[in-house]
């Protein structure tokens, strides 16, 4: 493993070495310039800083808790199994903390617009509140095939005022979400902030995103501590563009003792093309702003991708994520839809927490790592939301049908 230091990342030009960048129309440089030097401007300004702590803590309900899921943990044998419970927050997902902070980045630019992309809804309802709460205008974009596995989401999101623009265009899941959202920006540059919801796209994107969530790994850095006076053995957390894990991750990453894993959505197999495991047979390419791993053919052409949960159905992934694989700091493993299914059945019962369909692929790593560890070992998972959203899709597949 390569020495890293981290708080070198990204460099001034948005670069994770090779990965990350700008790479958008010209018309968006502007925006996106600005967008930096609110965000540099915001670190050093108590007034922002308290804002962001007050509502992080009033409004979302921080900090969350770090549960030891004993039942699992003798389910499983073996390791010891903590849950940090981002399915607790606000919203129901960890979207709102990055959310929030990009909220008041719009107030300090003078922008009443807000607009946004969303897969499994997490992130447009986590849009479509700050929004309300600060009486902003607010359009989500999501996929057709998304809308209608994620119904409870897309009635929320009107419910808080937003409107949910339909997009039907190539797969109509997140990808194109994502570039119909970039159409608006470059339209309503001058009165629209868009708040991206994963730790990908241009600079300063991936960092600005990165550095919202890092309250997940500092709170349960402090937590663990105090809990077991030392740090976990082990880190887990879905990827999907990568927010909730590079949030969770990032405060360790100068620990090498912390062995840290992310887990990509196997889908139907790594083999029958129906999966969004970009590190299983992925490749260097530019997609929406960004380079970094992604799913395509020799072409370059973006080829199709799937998942059981709407959240990891998404055909790149965060460029800092490529960069600390590279160096082999993180491991990236896949789970499928299958197994995903599993390990949402097997939290639901043993803990009497239903996940989302996301977190439901880091449980399956769990179910495979931890009896092989021993009793003394501790794992950390991001149990990054909840899954009232997903209960339907679930359904179909785990409850016996009825006559």
């Amino acid at each position: 493993m390569r020495s890293i230091a981290t708080e070198n990342l990204p460099d001034a030009l948005g670069h994770f070495g090779p990965y990350g960048g700008r790479f958008v129309p010209e018309t968006l440089m502007h925006p996106l310039k600005e967008l930096e030097e609110e965000y540099f401007r915001s670190q050093h300004d108590p007034d922002f800083q308290h804002e962001l702590q007050y509502y992080l803590r009033e409004f979302c309900g921080r900090p969350m808790p770090l549960y030891f899921a004993e039942r699992l943990t003798r389910e499983l044998g073996g390791a010891k199994i903590y849950l940090k419970r981002e399915d607790l927050l606000h919203t129901g997902a960890h979207k709102i903390n990055n959310a929030l902070g990009q909220i008041l980045l719009a107030q300090g630019m003078g922008k009443k617009r807000i607009i946004a992309e969303t897969g499994a809804g997490q992130h447009g309802v986590a849009t479509a509140t700050v929004a309300a709460r600060f009486g902003c205008e607010c359009v989500i974009y999501m996929g057709a095939v998304d809308m209608e596995r994620q119904a409870l989401n897309v009635a929320r999101m009107k419910f808080l005022g937003a409107e949910v623009v339909t997009v039907t265009a190539g797969q109509a899941t997140l990808k194109e979400a994502i570039s119909e959202a970039m159409r608006d920006w470059v339209t309503n540059v001058r009165t629209t902030h868009y708040i991206l919801g994963s730790a990908l796209g241009s600079h300063p994107y991936p960092m600005m995103v990165r550095d919202f969530q890092r309250v997940i790994g500092e709170e349960t850095r402090q937590q663990i501590l105090e809990r077991e006076q030392r740090l976990p053995d082990l880190l887990v957390a879905c990827v999907g563009g990568g927010s909730n894990a590079i949030g969770l991750f990032h405060p360790f990453l100068n620990d090498e003792s912390v062995r840290m894993i992310g887990v990509e959505a196997g889908g139907e197999g790594i083999r029958s093309g129906k999966h969004a495991a970009r590190f299983q047979g992925g490749r260097l390419g530019v997609l929406q702003g960004t380079k970094t791993f992604l799913l395509a053919n020799e072409d370059g052409q973006i080829e199709l991708t799937h998942s059981v949960s709407a959240g990891l159905d998404y055909a790149a992934v965060g460029p800092e994520h490529s960069y600390l694989r590279e160096i082999g700091r993180i491991e990236y493993d896949f789970a499928t839809d299958e197994e995903a299914l599993a390990g949402f059945k097997l939290l639901s019962e043993t803990e009497g927490i239903i996940p989302a369909l996301e977190t439901a692929h880091a449980i399956a790593h769990i179910a495979k790592v931890a009896p092989k560890m021993a009793a003394d070992k501790i794992i950390v998972m991001n149990c990054s939301g909840r899954g009232d959203k997903d209960v339907a899709t679930a359904a179909k597949h785990l409850l016996p049908r009825t006559r």
